[in-house]
């Protein structure tokens, strides 16, 4: 089995990497392939990745190489986690919101249209090598901002299976699941817990969680609740989830508190791109250490917990047919009723030898529906506007987002965006 990482320069390759080890008797990959344009990070990251291998008698083998085709042909699954621009591009990202009073952050807001439209052409020639080189390959997308990315994907490369992943729904199951383990005072084998979520990505609401099929959410929601009124700073107001019922995805916090997210930018530098340059300057040097065999303790201020678990489950579920149910981004297809089809949401599929197909869903409440509506406009209208470069649908794409710049900023917001990036985003410069 050769499984190809795109983007394997990215500093959390190691972990990736640990995750595909712990797996060998389930998942018997032969060749990882980590590729990257950038040659001398790759180098290092790679070389620690393979020297990782090594140390555990080196069940697979693991290629570096910077030629994409290469690296895809005759793959059985291909992973994303690519930053186009690298984290340069991303402070850009973060201080374009800040010079315009607007949320920079990566995925929301101004920070993440950016992002997409830089990312989503690169995205969409991997699928094209990859129905050429390697038909039937499954591509797992983590390149942020994940559901836009895969939004895209849908629509332009319908004919490649791809599901978008990001690590914040395993995050909230495993933290329930560790509390329930010290209720029961034994551990609890994951698979036994699903997570009831919906929305877009990084724009959900968790509603319901399984066990064993039994459904646990009252008390679940109970305890977060007695949780926040304990807390000196609960993460959310316990009026807004008494009233849901629900508890938000945390990044609803730059939707429902976008002034105080706003003047949090203000307190920069460093920005968080800034804080991560900084932190991965540390994690290469680690790297390059001929004594460390694991990935080191700081990669989890990296952010990205449970990444690698989520990859490695996806794919282990798919490969051995287990059909256990993941909360991935895939379009609907009719899931969730009365919803539009094309829409890529953020819910539980089922994940086996056949794909990953989404479960039936209850539609979400209005107050979330109204939210999810716009954000997926501006979410379709920036996948158009980054495959034509038109800027008539990018300025209806920002007046869309309910984070956007007023009517009469658009204009210059824009220009803003495209002069910045304009080394990554020739489709606007013809």
């Amino acid at each position: 089995m050769k499984i190809a990482v795109i983007g394997g320069g990215s500093t959390y390759t190691p972990e990736l990497v640990n995750g595909f080890l712990s797996r060998v008797n389930e998942l018997p990959v032969s060749e990882l392939w980590l590729m990257d344009i950038d040659e001398a990070r790759l180098a290092i990251v790679g070389g620690f990745a393979q020297h990782m291998v090594a140390a555990k008698g080196s069940p697979f083998k693991v290629v570096l190489s910077t030629n994409q085709r290469e690296s895809v042909k005759g793959a059985t699954y291909v992973t994303t986690q690519l930053r186009v621009g690298q984290m340069a591009a991303r402070r850009e990202d973060e201080y374009l919101g800040l010079r315009h009073n607007l949320v920079g952050q990566e995925t929301t807001g101004i920070g993440g249209m950016a992002k997409a439209l830089r990312t989503i052409p690169v995205i969409l020639k991997l699928a094209q090598d990859m129905a050429e080189l390697a038909p039937g390959a499954l591509l797992a997308n983590f390149t942020n901002p994940s559901g836009l990315v895969t939004q895209a994907l849908s629509m332009y490369a319908p004919q490649q299976v791809s599901v978008g992943v990001c690590n914040v729904a395993i995050g909230v199951k495993m933290r329930i699941m560790e509390s329930l383990e010290k209720k029961l005072g034994q551990k609890i084998d994951p698979g036994r817990g699903e997570l009831n979520t919906l929305g877009l990505n990084h724009l959900t609401w968790h509603r319901g969680f399984k066990l064993d099929g039994e459904e646990l959410w009252p008390q679940i929601l109970k305890e977060f609740v007695d949780q926040m009124k304990a807390s000196e700073e609960p993460e959310f107001p316990v009026e807004l989830v008494e009233t849901l019922k629900m508890i938000p995805n945390y990044y609803l916090h730059y939707y429902y508190d976008t002034q105080h997210k706003i003047e949090e930018q203000k307190k920069w530098p460093p920005s968080r791109a800034e804080e991560v340059m900084a932190l991965e300057k540390d994690l290469l040097r680690d790297y390059t250490n001929p004594d460390l065999t694991e990935p080191p303790a700081e990669l989890m201020q990296r952010g990205g917990a449970y990444y690698s678990t989520a990859a490695t489950q996806l794919l282990n579920a798919h490969y051995n047919d287990l059909g256990e149910t993941h909360v991935v981004n895939v379009a609907q297809r009719g899931a969730v009723p009365g919803w539009p089809e094309d829409w890529v949401l953020e819910m539980p599929c089922k994940v086996d030898k056949a794909g990953v197909n989404p479960l039936p869903a209850e539609p979400l409440p209005d107050v979330c529906y109204g939210l999810i509506a716009r954000v997926k406009s501006f979410e379709m209208l920036t996948a158009q506007a980054a495959v034509t470069g038109d800027r008539g649908i990018l300025y209806e794409a920002m007046l869309a987002h309910p984070l956007g710049p007023a009517m009469g900023k658009i204009k210059p917001v824009m220009e803003d965006l495209l002069q910045t990036h304009k080394a990554w985003l020739p489709q606007f410069w013809k």
